[in-house]
Order: C-alpha cells, then sequence, then structure tokens
C-alpha cells in the first residue's frame, strides 16, 4: 500500500491501450490527487524504469495521455525495440489556478506532491515497479520548468532530466499563472531558480536535456539557461527545433525524451 495512504485505481475492465487511473492520499497536498498511468503489457515485468511527465497549464493528469498521445509514443517505442519496456505517470500538477509551478504554496507543497507522493505511490502501487526502478522526470511549458527546477533540486531522486518548451524566468511563471498575490513559500530569494539549484548540486546532477520549438516567446529563456549551464561548466543538450507551443511539438518530441531515459535507464 503506498505511504500516501488510501488509494483508487480505475477499474480494469473499463481501461484501454495500457492506460490506467490512480487517485491517491496526498501528505504534500492535504488531499487528494490524480495520475495517469501507461503500464506495458508484458510477462515478468520488474523493476521497470519509472518516468514522471508533467504537464503545463491549463491542464492535468489526462493531458499527456489524452492530446500528446504519451502512453501509444512509449508502446509503440517499446514494440519497436527502440526503448526498454517502463512506466509513465503522468500526475496532475494539484490543480491551484492555471497552473502550481510545481512550487510549494502556503495550502499545499506541490513540490513534494510530485517528488514525494507520486514517485512513492507509483512505486508501491504499480507491481513491475520497485525500489530498484530508475527514476526519471521530463514535462513541457510549466511541466518542464518543474522538471528542470526539481530534478535539480532533488538530484539524487532522478536518473535524467528532459524538458521541452520550458518556462525558466519567474516573470513568465507570474505571466502563466495569473492568481495574485502569488502564494508560493520560498526556502530564499532564488529558490525558484533552476539555475540556482543546477549550480548547487552540479555535482549531484544526473543527465540533463532540454529543448524548444524556435517559433515560441520562450525560446529566449532557453537559450539563456543554456549559456549559463555552459558558462558554469555543466553539461547538458540543449536542441533548438522547427515547431510552435503546441502538442504537435511535443508529442513529437516525447520520443527523444524516452529514447534519452531508455539509453540511461539500468540493465
Amino acid at each position: 500500500m503506498s505511504t500516501t495512504g488510501r488509494v483508487e485505481w480505475s477499474d480494469p475492465q473499463f481501461e484501454f491501450e495500457s492506460l490506467r487511473f490512480m487517485t491517491c492520499q496526498s501528505a504534500a497536498l492535504g488531499g487528494r490527487g490524480d495520475m495517469a498511468l501507461f503500464v506495458p503489457k508484458g510477462d515478468g515485468l520488474q523493476n521497470l524504469p519509472l518516468v514522471i511527465l508533467m504537464h503545463g497549464v491549463y491542464c492535468s493528469h489526462w493531458a499527456w495521455a489524452m492530446k500528446g498521445g504519451a502512453h501509444r509514443t512509449a508502446a509503440a517505442m517499446i514494440d519497436a525495440g527502440e526503448i526498454p519496456p517502463m512506466v509513465l505517470a503522468m500526475p496532475s500538477d494539484g490543480l491551484w489556478a492555471e497552473g502550481s509551478a510545481y512550487l510549494p504554496h502556503e495550502e499545499a507543497n506541490y513540490e513534494k506532491w510530485i517528488v514525494d507522493d507520486v514517485a512513492d505511490s507509483a512505486l508501491s502501487e504499480v507491481p513491475q515497479l520497485s525500489g530498484r526502478s530508475d527514476i526519471f522526470i521530463a514535462g513541457l511549458s510549466m511541466g518542464g520548468y518543474g522538471a528542470l527546477r526539481l530534478g535539480a533540486k532533488h538530484a539524487g531522486r532522478f536518473k535524467g532530466i528532459s524538458a521541452h518548451s520550458s518556462v525558466t524566468r519567474y516573470e513568465d511563471i507570474e505571466r502563466l499563472v495569473t492568481r495574485r498575490p502569488l502564494p508560493f513559500v520560498l526556502e530564499h530569494a532564488d529558490s525558484w531558480d533552476i539555475l540556482f539549484w543546477m549550480d548547487r548540486n552540479r555535482c549531484a546532477l544526473p543527465p540533463i536535456r532540454f529543448d524548444c520549438g524556435l517559433d515560441y516567446a520562450l525560446l529566449p529563456g532557453n537559450r539563456e539557461l543554456h549559456v549559463a549551464l555552459s558558462n558554469l561548466g555543466i553539461e547538458h543538450t540543449n536542441e533548438e527545433l522547427p515547431g510552435a507551443h503546441k502538442w504537435a511539438y511535443w508529442g513529437e518530441h516525447l520520443r527523444d525524451t524516452l529514447t534519452f531515459f531508455g539509453d540511461l535507464a539500468s540493465d
């Protein structure tokens, strides 16, 4: 049983394409949290890698599957032998305003929801996972910010970090998350900052990649992060690719993330 408390699963008779749905009690949220999971089929699958995929503003746990077809992409790549079998956990961000930014707030800790409750619930509730499973973190837009920041801050928790079209500046968080005042609970002035955590935990960082479409306003911020990381000597892969801030782009380049994680997964 999950350490977070009671868990409710979707009924297998109504599930489809290896896609399952879970609601669990979350100490960090002070209530319930939702996630969709892709759990590959096959006999004897165990200790599989776990990939946490985080969505952007306005969406929820269903977005990566029902707007981006993440479960279909993973299944096709596994069937083709392009990646090893892996579980995708696609959680809600906690559903605060337009988006929680996966940060600690006054009323709930959306950071701990992802890092602790989502990961621990999946590891304890999905038989194909275990304490030996590698954990990877990825996301798009606001979720890309969450992946880069949480992956760097909790570097020892994750085997790899990947992000698409990421928010990288605080002013962009303010612009996208429109409720005022913002109730973030930050440990200090720089604790929102991706670069701060990457520099602070540079010796423990897992491999990092991020990309951004050429046709979107977040590209300059991604370029700035790339330059700053390069100046600090922090290894990473950065790509600028054709495309806009749309699901067609993220659905296509999820393949890059899963390939990246597949190459890093333990045998």
